[in-house]
């Protein structure tokens, strides 16, 4: 089946029932896209026209509709020191202090980030496909890891006015990167990644949200709206006392990243569904360790509980992850797709 991502934008604005259930990911590990194509991604240059055919290839190949693509600011962050695949949240910063924000080299904020990208995509792109785009990191988490989640949380409570100087910087970049995303034929919709929360709560009260990281977000989805595009949010942790601002204020149009202990993609369905498409929601443990049979049963149920009136998107509730046997993912896929067939 070609692309047609008329009917990705169906469901996520609510505007008519799609001929098929659209698929959508935040992103995927370098390792599963290597293990679906059978070649390392990881081999060729990060952002060359080879790797992004490769990534085109990727996602087209699995029957989406849209390509969802993201690229950083042009901000730079320390670098990790221990050559392990994580690292503790005060590795990368930047600021501790106003005169680290003086020196910092802020980008232009014409300029934050590298468009190029999205252009030679767009190039790669055959006839009914389209990018769902944005940029890499939110405004929260850029805010965390320039300053550390610790940093942070002192200079809250001892320096206020630096804290909100930083946020205002990112927030500029963000805007101005999602303003000049919105003018672009080949994207479709915006979206951003910006994980504010845990199990229980956000990391920051609904107070700060509301003054650091919120008024950047609605200005974000305003440039969305503007160009007659949605926006998608991702964000992963508890965001119940916030859901509703997020929505009615703030209007985002579709909300990614779900886990089955806070809400379960269903729950959100009922709740905020009408007013917002909710996306994805399968648990990434139960797809990498159950059976076919067990898969297409949880998959079905997922679909039967939120894709009733058309407005729902197939996929994880987190992402594709490098330890997720590709073939469980594979066949979320294909009974998505025998549910329309």
């Amino acid at each position: 089946m070609p692309a047609d991502y008329t009917q990705f934008l169906k469901a996520i604005t609510r505007t008519g029932r799609p001929d098929h259930l659209p698929a959508y990911e935040h992103i995927a590990s370098s390792g599963f896209i290597s293990r679906r194509l059978g070649k390392e991604i990881n081999e060729v240059p990060a952002g060359s026209r080879e790797y992004w055919q490769m990534f085109v290839d990727f996602w087209l190949g699995m029957g989406f509709d849209v390509v969802p693509m993201e690229i950083p600011l042009n901000c730079t962050l320390g670098t990790p020191g221990g050559g392990g695949s994580s690292f503790g949240s005060e590795s990368r910063v930047v600021i501790a202090s106003w005169e680290d924000f003086e020196k910092y080299p802020w980008p232009d904020v014409s300029n934050p980030l590298e468009f190029s990208h999205f252009d030679t995509v767009a190039e790669l792109l055959p006839e009914g496909a389209k990018i769902v785009g944005g940029v890499c990191m939110g405004p929260y988490e850029w805010l965390s890891e320039m300053m550390g989640t610790i940093g942070l949380s002192y200079a809250l409570a001892d320096e206020p006015e630096l804290v909100e100087a930083v946020a205002h910087k990112i927030g500029e970049l963000h805007i101005s990167a999602d303003k000049q995303i919105a003018q672009m034929d080949a994207v479709c919709a915006l979206r951003q990644g910006d994980d504010l929360g845990f199990n229980s709560a956000t990391f920051l009260s609904p107070e700060l949200l509301r003054k650091l990281i919120f008024p950047t977000y609605k200005q974000m989805v305003q440039a969305a709206h503007d160009a007659d595009k949605p926006f998608v949010l991702h964000s992963c942790g508890n965001l119940t006392r916030v859901y509703e601002e997020l929505i009615s204020d703030i209007k985002i149009d579709a909300k990614h990243s779900y886990e089955e202990k806070i809400t379960p993609v269903e729950v959100f369905k009922r709740q905020y569904g009408d007013r917002c498409t909710p996306m994805g929601g399968l648990d990434v443990d139960f797809i990498c360790r159950r059976s076919e049979q067990e898969i297409r049963a949880y998959t079905r149920s997922k679909i039967d509980q939120c894709f009733a009136d058309g407005y729902y998107t197939i996929g994880t509730g987190n992402s594709l992850t490098d330890y997720m046997p590709v073939e469980n993912y594979m066949t979320v896929l294909d009974e998505a797709k025998r549910y329309t067939a």
